[in-house]
């Protein structure tokens, strides 16, 4: 610690106990060298900072006064032991992934795309990604999806969030029940009006789609949390006649990738020939909990609504990580990745 720094301190605490009263006269800048055993310009930037924090003002030709501070006077002062907290250690999660494949990976994208890492990303994501994702989708789950439709965001939570801002807290939101935690508190805490539904053995009881004035249907079609129930095709075909008119469906596809070899989950987007389907999916299963970068395509109805409404914000995943995660999945590493885990997956059932 600067030798000033510990001067200012020690005057700092003596008049917060005040052994320094207010209007008090401090020792000339040579008596407080001599006090101390320093130089006169180390009392200098010490009364330097006092003074600028309002503790002390100098005055021509008199000195340096004690200022008066009411709402801090008399107050007392203690030592303060800085704590840390344990570092987390938690592998159990992330045990399949080839961490130094990864690394290799960012070491290959800073090396070649240099200078475009430090270009804005723009509001929906970097197009390179959006345009991965795009072939991604076409050749591993046959979902044809144009990268203009893509939005790039930091986890499933803010992308739930992006769905209230888009399409509005007034309508009421139906969400399974039971359900992922997350789900009703991001819609609750953005002040949306939510309505649980039951679920039957394939999905959402068709009473309770058609008792309840629900506006936007959250469902989680491929093994939702916690009931690991799987909607059946006939359920799935009923949730889109369901969304004809301004209903809007938003298809939660978390753990998706991980179904049976040469077994690919039809999804819901799909299926859909209205467009009122809303799809998300993110990365934090399907490579690491700490991946937090998800991805939403939205029907072309409501491009016009986003821009207008979410067009001003900024994207919330950093440059680096969008095109390392394009170079990821572009050379084949993520669906080698992906086999390897389902693979493994099924020797150990």
């Amino acid at each position: 610690m600067k030798r000033y720094f510990e001067i200012y301190k020690d005057i700092k605490n003596k008049i917060l106990r005040s052994e320094y009263n207010a209007g008090e006269r401090l020792a000339s800048k040579r008596v407080a060298a001599d006090k101390y055993g320093c130089s006169v310009i180390t009392i200098e930037s010490a009364y330097g900072m006092l003074i600028d924090e309002g503790y002390v003002e100098a005055r021509e030709r008199s000195g340096y006064f004690v200022c008066r501070i009411d709402a801090l006077y008399k107050q007392e002062t203690q030592e303060i032991n800085i704590e840390h907290l344990d570092e987390l250690n938690n592998q159990t999660q992330a045990q399949d992934f080839e961490y130094s494949l990864w690394f290799k990976t960012i070491r290959k994208v800073i090396s070649e795309r240099g200078e475009q890492l430090f270009i804005k990303s723009p509001n929906m994501g970097c197009a390179v990604l959006r345009n991965v994702l795009t072939d991604y989708l076409f050749k591993n789950r046959g979902m044809i999806a144009k990268p203009q439709n893509i939005v790039i965001g930091s986890g499933a939570e803010q992308l739930y969030e992006t769905v209230v801002k888009l399409l509005g807290r007034d309508r009421l939101y139906g969400i399974e029940d039971p359900s992922y935690s997350k789900i009703e508190a991001v819609y609750v805490g953005e002040g949306a009006n939510i309505k649980k539904l039951k679920m039957g053995n394939d999905g959402i009881k068709s009473a309770e789609l058609l008792d309840n004035d629900i506006d936007v249907l959250h469902v989680t079609p491929y093994r939702s949390f916690p009931t690991d129930i799987t909607t059946s095709i006939p359920k799935k075909y009923e949730y889109l006649r369901w969304a004809g008119g301004n209903k809007y469906i938003v298809e939660d596809d978390f753990n998706s990738e991980f179904y049976k070899p040469a077994q690919p989950i039809e999804t819901l987007y799909s299926l859909d020939t209205q467009k009122r389907v809303i799809y998300i999916n993110t990365f934090s299963k399907s490579l690491s909990p700490s991946m937090r970068i998800g991805y939403m395509i939205l029907p072309d109805s409501l491009l016009e609504t986003y821009h207008k409404v979410l067009g001003e914000f900024s994207c919330s995943v950093p440059v680096l990580d969008q095109y390392v995660l394009a170079e990821y999945i572009a050379s084949g590493n993520f669906v080698r990745h992906l086999n390897r885990v389902r693979r493994k997956n099924k020797s150990n059932k």
